[in-house]
Order: structure tokens, then sequence, then C-alpha cells
């Protein structure tokens, strides 16, 4: 718990002014990651800060990398009239609200098609901290 404390110290001690490099500090990233590991299961939740890696994720430098490798565009729903593959990669589910990169983020993701595996894929097993079958 003092690992929070310290992070949500950080995120609540950032002034939102420049630090002389033209970017702010409250351009920063902080999500709420909550995984369905499987049907009927009980979501696990993480938070995750990144510049710098923090939260109670397990792995939170490497999600930081994988969500920095992956870009903002991964966190854009599944267009409705792109043509997807219908095969079934798994019954996980994820849903990731907070800011990226200091912009909004509310998206889910699932594995229920090959467009949504694509994009479970792109953030990886790190991210969402599930191990698939």
């Amino acid at each position: 718990m003092a690992a929070l404390s310290a992070c949500g110290s950080d995120a609540s001690s950032d002034g939102g002014g420049s630090d002389g490099s033209g970017a702010s500090p409250a351009a920063g990233t902080s999500l709420t990651i909550a995984v369905t590991p499987d049907e009927g299961a009980t979501p696990k939740t993480y938070r995750l800060t990144c510049d710098p890696a923090g939260g109670d994720h397990p792995q939170a430098e490497q999600a930081c990398d994988a969500i920095a490798a992956a870009g903002a565009s991964v966190f854009e729903p599944v267009s409705s009239d792109q043509t997807c593959t219908q095969v079934f990669g798994g019954p996980q589910q994820a849903t990731v609200k907070g800011t990226y990169d200091g912009k909004d983020v509310d998206a889910s993701f699932s594995r229920q098609n090959g467009c949504e595996i694509d994009r479970w894929e792109k953030l990886g097993t790190t991210v969402f901290n599930v191990p698939l079958q």
C-alpha cells in the first residue's frame, strides 16, 4: 500500500506547470486496468502509472513499455465497418480507463474475433497480466 500512496502523492503533487522541457507534467499516463480472465471470474484490477512506472501493476515498467510501443490507437475501438475473422481467442475481457499521455481513455478489449485479438495482442499479456491458455 505504501507504493500506492507514493504514486498517488507524486501524481497529485504535479502542479500542472511546465518543467522546462515543453511537456506538461500533468500530461502523463494513469490507467485503471480491469481484467476478467474467464467467464464468471471476478475481475482483477490494477492501477498503472507511467513516467515513472508505478502503481500496483505487477509488471509496471514492462506494461508501460508495451503501451508506448502500441501507441494511442490501440485504445480506439474496432470500426464497425471493418471485416474481422470470426475466430474465438478466449473468454478474456479487459477495460482500460484513465489517461494516456494526458488524453482520456475508456477502452474495452476482448478476444472475440480476429480484430479484437489483434488489439489484445498489441498490449500483450504483460499489460493485462493474464496467461492465455
